[in-house]
């Protein structure tokens, strides 16, 4: 590719959406003319020492930083730091990684990682992104507590009765296959994205909002999680389906899928925290492709009110009548509580109202992408959004005995067809635990 090609490529995807200056266009031009491309090998020293060249003349005497951005296959991330680190970091200023999932596929492949990442990188300049920590619901979550008296005294076994991280996309891996089957829903979603959010969310109140004390206290949280058990755990895989004539193909129909793959695309677990604040919660984990809705949400259900004087109001499901917060993640950002109140009128009827945050009516502004945000901070330095290497293998040692465990017995997955609300043994293990998938409930928003 040409300079001019990919400063075509790149003036397409440009916009003065965030900061909408006059200037702004001027701004792009001159953004655009400072992009250039250059080629070569990922394990070759020689391309990596032009490139440095190239670098330096376009540098000249000021300081300058280097920030590599790896969106490559992981079995090169090894190669790329060490002829980068070696041949092409910045004389004057900081060289940093930025490395995006998989961080390998279990305990000892990304100790392996880390490890070799580490002969040519010190911890401080590795930055391992994971886009869910940089959405602007999951970066509220702490202010929401931390900063709002009405929540934090709630935030404990005391008051939840149960939490819930559901994450499902309404479509499969269309062509992906080849990538997802090797890693497959738990690895893709959870191990990273639901327990980072898991984390964030069951902390303890860090001593500053200091990258390292907010990643001391995840890291806490990580290895105080009881052992995952099989029995607490549910995998599905889509099938073909068909919906008002249209024919959606199953997994294993994916061209790009082995034919027979046991590989889950949807999982749902139970986890513990073994600490004073949370014993005895289930935290409950779901992710899927395939699903009837695109969406990301935590869910927090309160307990119910002791000595409820309005009991016979609700009629006999009382589990209904339960406050609720639901912060959604994505699409469509919002918070909301779910309350009980009366209908106005002469009788005494009560219903569940929702005192809604929606964000698109209150901040008319746009939303920076998560991407936009993690490359700001990964420039700036600014690591709380980044994760550390002892909260990755905190991470993994949690989900890989499980993973292990279920492909030593080949644990076939249940089935559930494509644009369904997943299996029905998700359903069982809620229940086991008293609990009910809040994004099932017919009274939604």
């Amino acid at each position: 590719m040409t300079d001019a090609e990919l400063r075509d490529m790149v003036s397409k995807t440009l916009t003065c959406r965030i900061d909408k200056r006059e200037n702004c266009s001027e701004k792009m031009e001159e953004f655009l003319k400072r992009c250039f491309y250059h080629s070569g090998q990922y394990d070759s020293e020689e391309d990596f020492k032009e490139l440095g060249k190239k670098i330096k003349q376009h540098e000249g005497p000021r300081v300058s930083n280097h920030l590599f951005y790896l969106s490559i296959p992981p079995n090169i991330f090894l190669d790329v730091v060490k002829c980068a680190s070696k041949s092409a970091s910045s004389v004057s200023g900081w060289t940093r990684v930025i490395v995006e999932k998989p961080f390998g596929r279990d305990s000892e492949s990304s100790a392996a990682l880390t490890k070799g990442l580490k002969q040519y990188l010190t911890e401080d300049q590795i930055f391992r992104i994971d886009h869910y920590l940089g959405k602007e619901l999951v970066e509220n979550l702490s202010v929401l507590r931390f900063s709002n008296l009405v929540f934090e005294p709630l935030w404990s076994r005391q008051y939840i009765r149960n939490v819930q991280l559901i994450f499902s996309e309404d479509f499969g891996t269309e062509g992906r296959g080849g990538y997802f089957d090797s890693y497959g829903i738990i690895r893709d979603i959870m191990q990273n994205h639901l327990l980072q959010i898991l984390a964030l969310f069951a902390m303890e109140t860090p001593i500053s909002l200091e990258a390292e004390d907010i990643r001391n206290e995840k890291v806490k949280v990580l290895r105080s999680m009881k052992p995952l058990r099989l029995e607490d755990v549910v995998i599905g895989q889509y099938k073909s389906h068909t919906k008002g004539g249209i024919t959606y193909p199953g997994y294993t129909e994916d061209k790009t899928v082995p034919k027979g793959s046991l590989t889950p695309t949807f999982a749902a677990a139970a986890l513990f925290i073994n600490n004073a604040r949370w014993d005895g919660v289930p935290f409950l984990m779901k992710a899927g492709k395939a699903l009837h809705t695109k969406q990301a949400e935590i869910r927090v259900q309160f307990r119910h009110v002791p000595g409820n004087l309005y009991k016979g109001s609700f009629g006999t499901d009382l589990d209904r009548a339960t406050n609720e917060l639901v912060i959604r993640v994505q699409p469509d950002e919002g918070i909301y509580l779910k309350i009980n109140n009366k209908i106005p009128g002469l009788g005494m009827r009560l219903d569940r109202s929702n005192l809604n945050l929606h964000y698109a009516a209150r901040y008319p502004k746009e939303i920076p992408d998560a991407y936009e945000r993690l490359l700001l901070d990964a420039i700036e330095g600014e690591r709380r959004l980044f994760i550390r290497s002892d909260e990755l293998d905190a991470a993994w040692e949690l989900f890989t005995p499980l993973l292990k465990e279920l492909e030593q017995k080949r644990m076939a997955p249940e089935l559930y067809p494509y644009g369904s609300r997943g299996p029905v043994g998700a359903h069982y293990l809620a229940a086991k635990y008293n609990v009910r998938w809040g994004d099932l409930g017919g009274s939604e928003h």
